[in-house]
């Protein structure tokens, strides 16, 4: 019931996220959070790291449809990661939350946000939807992406995000594509409606959103309301 390949991949990174102080969100839990969450627990033992575990329920609502669905769930929002980490989780693992709580998660709690925020996290929520589709957001869901460099391997964007909620997108040194204007526009525009970007979390105005080179493979995303 979640992504076993998680557990492959944090094999790998899990001591040095620790040693660093690294904090792991992740939506793998699938339809069982509590067994990646119970799995994780289990690596760590296995490696002989002290790990601490936090899971996020409450996606699952098929007691709340008619018949007997296999699966029925809702879109969560970053609140269940924010308690999580408060409570001094190392790795958090989620089912079903909206991919832009990701990100807006552990920036309410590193900045210490409130639940009425509004324009923060806006703010964070357009920053993790520039992020949530990897390298679409360094050249992948850029028209144009044949004139960037290295198109074969994209890097993966990263969001630093402020405590106004404004966020600054980039990559890794070293790695294909770009973080341009163009590139981080052809995603935000991706999979959305009308301007009123709805979430569990806040409805993003994507109409106040302004975007601003702020060197090479970096640019600025300020403001956003909410």
């Amino acid at each position: 019931g979640y992504a076993r390949t998680f557990l492959r991949q944090l094999e790998d990174t899990l001591g040095t996220a620790l040693d660093r102080g690294v904090r792991i969100v992740v939506n793998a839990g699938g339809l069982n959070p509590a067994g990646l969450a119970a799995a994780v627990r289990g690596l760590g033992d296995r490696l002989g790291l002290r790990v601490r575990v936090g899971h996020v329920e409450g996606d699952d609502v098929r007691s709340r449809v008619n018949g007997e669905p296999l699966a029925a769930n809702a879109y969560l929002g970053c609140w269940g990661i924010v308690e999580c980490l408060r409570a001094g989780a190392d790795v958090v693992v989620t089912g079903r939350v909206t991919d832009a709580s990701l990100v807006v998660g552990p920036a309410a709690w590193h900045h210490g946000w409130a639940r009425d925020d509004w324009d923060a996290l806006a703010g964070a929520t357009v920053a993790g939807h520039v992020l949530e589709c990897g390298p679409q957001a360094t050249g992948g869901n850029y028209s144009f992406v044949g004139e960037l460099a290295d198109p074969r391997r994209l890097g993966f964007p990263i969001a630093e995000v402020h405590a106004d909620g404004s966020s600054l997108i980039t990559k890794h040194p070293g790695t294909g594509g770009a973080v341009t204007r163009d590139t981080v526009t052809a995603q935000l525009l991706y999979e959305i409606g009308g301007p009123a970007y709805a979430g569990p979390d806040v409805v993003a105005r994507f109409d106040t959103v302004l975007l601003s080179d702020d060197g090479r493979d970096r640019v600025r995303i300020a403001p956003a309301r909410g």
